[in-house]
Order: C-alpha cells, then structure tokens, then sequence
C-alpha cells in the first residue's frame, strides 16, 4: 500500500536533470538456482541440488563483488578487517583458505546482512552461522506474537510486514478494507507492494501522486540492488517493474543526484474521497535469525482529519 523505507534513495521533479548509472549484470548460475520461486509475491527461497559441472562460487569472487558494491579497493578492505593485503589478495585469487575468523572480519568490514553472511561463510566452506526459520516454528512464537500485536495496534490505519524484497508477508484488516475500498472490493492480485504500485490492475490507478511515488520506489529499489549486488530475486523484480506500461525509461537507471527525501507520503483518490498516508518502519534490534534481519513493519497514519474519518467508516462496516 504504502511506501516501504530504504537506506537510500529520494524523490526527484519530474523533469530535473539526473547523474545516471548503468548497472550491467548477469546472475551466476548458483544466485539463478537460490532466486526467490514464484510470482505471487511470496517470500520463498529455492535451493537446488547442483548438478556436478556446477558449484558454488569461490570466495574470491564474492569479495570481489562486494567490494565492488561497497567501492573498496583490496587494501581498504584488508585494512578494515585488519588483515594482510597479501592474505586478502590470496583469498580472492584462490591461492589462500580464509580462516573462518577472518571470513566473519570480512564480513563486518562489508556490513553484510545476514542472508549474505552466511552466504560468504559457505563459499569459503564453513557451515552458516545464522538460521533462517519460519515465522510459525516455535522458536519464533513471541516473535509472531509482537508482530500480531503492533499489526492489531494500527487499527483503524493500515499496517503490514515486509520483507527486504517488498514481498507483503502480513497485514492488518484495515490495509485490506483500504484496498478493497480502492480496488471496488476486489483484492489485490499481488502480495508485493512494488507489483501493488507499478501495476495498473493494482492500485495504481487509484495513487493521485503516482510520479513521485513510484519514483521512489524505483530509486530504493536501485538502491536495494546496489547494496547486495549478489541478490537475483531483488535483480528480477527490478526488470519486472520497469516492464510495466508508461514506466519512465530514465528510471532504469540509478539516480546519483538526489538525497533522501525526510518523508514520503502517499495521496488516494475513489470514488470522489481522498486518503492520504505517511508510515513508519519498525525493524527488529540485533537480529540473530535471516528472517528477522529482512523483516520489517510498515505503519501507515492519517495524515488529515478526512482520511482518519475513513478509516473508521470503513472499519465500522467491517463484518
């Protein structure tokens, strides 16, 4: 529904001069197998069996890769995980096995997210770190509860839990009496809030400021690709977006000239009633589980009296 935060990334005039990068690549054949399976939106990750030719990559080619995204040069790198340039060189030529110290040194100097970590730590081959459980596996049973709890506590506003990818893995009622009042009480055809905005089938006929805030998005979503460069699925959702109709052709490009934006909001028109929206991001402190680490909660408020007043008619006819 609403605009998912990101690290980078701003609004920008319709028609202002932009610096553009082109980011060229071609998934390696282990991220095209891990790629996230489906269209629907949800989150789901796929791990194939490799057929003998295949494996792995070395871990020299992920360092390479991210240091590349972090535009780090070798000796940057070994300087800030306080290694040797020459053990370092080593490591990404192959010549050298990376104690399993030094890889986890490595990656805090990268500030690799979790996923990634335990990517990094199986290429070099060590067991990963970091489990990746299920919402519903009792380990993370108060966790689920939390989550329940801040979705309720919304009410009679929108909320919903994201992952990194913008897949919609939980929502409030409100968030859908809101959509069906938008979408003439049909649902939503997608569980991602990218393919809610960028489809015309979605809601985005019904977003009075589409321009701006689709223009957002696209530059989190450059910035999503940049920061992880070895995510395939984040890749795929990037060319899926820009495929859909009167999607700007200089949006396929990183816009290097605009800072963040403080706060974006979202404006509504149907049915002659507007809706206008800010949220907030709420995100879990010292993740040590890869779900938890890509899970956040979108909060949306009120941003005038008149849509708070529909907020609570809708939520009065609520069944």
């Amino acid at each position: 529904m609403l605009r998912p935060a990101a690290s980078t990334g701003n609004d920008a005039a319709g028609h202002r001069a932009m610096t553009s990068e082109v980011i060229a690549w071609r998934p390696l054949p282990w991220q095209a197998r891990m790629a996230a399976a489906g269209t629907d939106g949800y989150a789901r990750r796929v791990f194939l069996p490799a057929p003998p030719s295949m494996s792995m990559p070395q871990i020299g080619v992920l360092l390479r890769e991210w240091r590349a995204a972090r535009r780090l040069s070798q000796l940057d790198l070994a300087l800030e995980a306080g290694l040797s340039s020459r053990h370092l060189s080593y490591v990404e030529t192959g010549k050298s096995q990376p104690s399993r110290e030094a890889v986890a040194r490595l990656a805090d100097a990268l500030e690799l997210p979790l996923r990634e970590r335990n990517e990094l730590l199986v290429a070099a081959g060590y067991a990963p770190q970091y489990a990746e459980r299920s919402l519903d596996q009792p380990a993370l049973a108060q966790i689920r509860r939390a989550i329940d709890l801040l979705l309720a506590q919304q009410e009679p506003y929108p909320a919903f839990l994201i992952d990194r990818r913008w897949n919609i893995l939980g929502a409030n009622r409100a968030a859908l009496r809101v959509n069906r009042f938008l979408l003439d009480g049909r649902d939503s055809p997608h569980r991602n809030m990218l393919r809610h905005f960028f489809d015309p089938a979605d809601l985005r006929g019904a977003v009075a400021n589409w321009n701006e805030v689709a223009g957002s998005l696209m530059r989190h979503l450059h910035a999503t690709v940049r920061a992880a460069p070895a995510d395939a699925a984040a890749r795929a959702l990037l060319e899926e977006v820009l495929a859909y109709p009167d999607v700007p052709a200089h949006w396929r490009h990183r816009d290097l000239d605009t800072a963040p934006a403080p706060l974006l909001g979202v404006v509504f028109r149907k049915h002659g009633r507007e809706l206008r929206f800010f949220s907030t991001i709420t995100t879990f402190a010292t993740p040590r589980d890869v779900t938890l680490d890509e899970m956040r909660i979108e909060s949306c408020f009120a941003e005038d009296e008149a849509t708070a007043a529909l907020c609570r008619e809708l939520a009065s006819s609520d069944p």
